[in-house]
């Protein structure tokens, strides 16, 4: 498969993805944006550095730069202000990018440490994403789908407050079967509309249903096929490790211990990953096939999802996949799947809306 993405690559038929430098290795959340220090002295501050993964583990892009930063003060007076608390190579964390650079809503980003999380001290919900909201008066919003949800609903109905919409979101507290608590949202993928504004959003009861069945699906199965795959062999474990140690601020020790303790544990991290999701031993092939699917459920007729223009469940899924940007996971997925002709599209949407801003 490496083979094949160098062939791809040298018959000069490069997307817009391979002109740039690769953007990041992946780190991803616990559960529904979240993430984990992993303890244990100085092994605790390199390996947390490296680990915030959806489903147990990950990577941290160690660096305090902003990654982007959207001026809030732009906003005019009475608008959103928004500042989200994030783990760049989380994709619950990306999920939530790509809706707001889709809406044009400008926004300040607060990388957040992901062993001391000293960022997010003000809160009691110590996961990422977080987003602060200051509609009038501040406000914290948690788990990436309530806050994509949340916020789309206060732009399309302007009847109640964003504080109010908020609300029709309560976390309920359950227990896994492991015995921890932890806390879910029933409701996360429904947008808080009356029957006039449900109309003019879905003009017919099936694009509800199916955005919200492919949100979930985005969530619950597509982020967690992404840490099998970019840590599956060690020299891919590796690659990953190499950039943070290239673009963190490491000392020369430090750097070392990174990324090669790193590498190896995320390698073995990942095997159980793989069992626990009962994926193939080639878990290559679960990625394909989920991609595939997400083509075909677009369809040929469809420009996306949601018609003309991305919906939910586009920006969701793009907000996924893309944090395997650079990696040779990416590479395999776009010359083994179907997938390039839509992702190159998502693309082109967002950045025409980051440009409109």
């Amino acid at each position: 498969m490496a083979a094949a993405g160098r062939a791809w690559r040298a018959a000069a038929l490069l997307p817009p993805w391979r002109l740039r430098a690769p953007r990041q290795a992946y780190g991803g959340a616990a559960g529904a944006g979240g993430g984990i220090g992993v303890g244990g002295g100085g092994g605790r501050l390199l390996l947390g550095a490296a680990f915030a993964l959806g489903g147990g583990a990950g990577l941290y892009l160690a660096a305090r730069q902003r990654l982007r930063e959207h001026s809030a003060a732009e906003l005019p007076a009475g608008s959103l202000q928004l500042t989200l608390y994030q783990y760049k190579t989380c994709p619950f964390c990306s999920k939530v990018r790509a809706f707001l650079d889709y809406h044009g809503l400008p926004y300040e980003i607060v990388e957040v440490n992901p062993i001391m999380r000293k960022e997010i001290k003000f809160s009691s919900y110590r996961k990422v994403p977080i987003l602060l909201a200051n509609a009038g008066s501040p406000l914290q919003l948690n788990d990436s789908s309530v806050i994509i949800s949340a916020i789309k609903t206060y732009l399309i109905s302007k009847r109640n407050s964003l504080e109010e919409i908020v609300s029709f979101y309560p976390p309920m507290k359950t227990v896994t079967e492991q015995g921890k608590e932890v806390f879910e949202y029933g409701n996360k993928y429904w947008l808080m509309l009356d029957e006039k504004e449900t109309k003019r959003v879905y003009p017919v009861k099936e694009v509800r249903v199916e955005e919200m069945k492919w949100r979930k699906w985005a969530d619950d199965w597509l982020v967690h096929l992404i840490s099998p795959n970019v840590y599956r062999t060690p020299r891919e474990a590796l690659a990953s490790f190499d950039y943070i140690v290239r673009e963190g601020k490491f000392g020369t020790m430090e750097g070392f211990f990174a990324k090669y303790m790193g590498a190896v544990a995320m390698f073995f991290i990942s095997k159980r990953l793989k069992k626990r999701h009962n994926l193939q031993d080639n878990v290559r092939e679960d990625l394909y096939e989920a991609v595939n699917e997400w083509v075909k459920a677009i369809g040929k007729h469809r420009l996306f999802m949601g018609g003309n223009q991305p919906n939910l469940a586009d920006l969701a899924v793009y907000g996924v996949l893309r944090v395997m940007e650079g990696l040779e996971a990416f590479d395999d997925m776009m010359v083994h799947t179907k997938i390039q002709p839509w992702y190159q599209r998502m693309e082109e949407v967002i950045k025409k809306a980051e440009v409109a801003v």
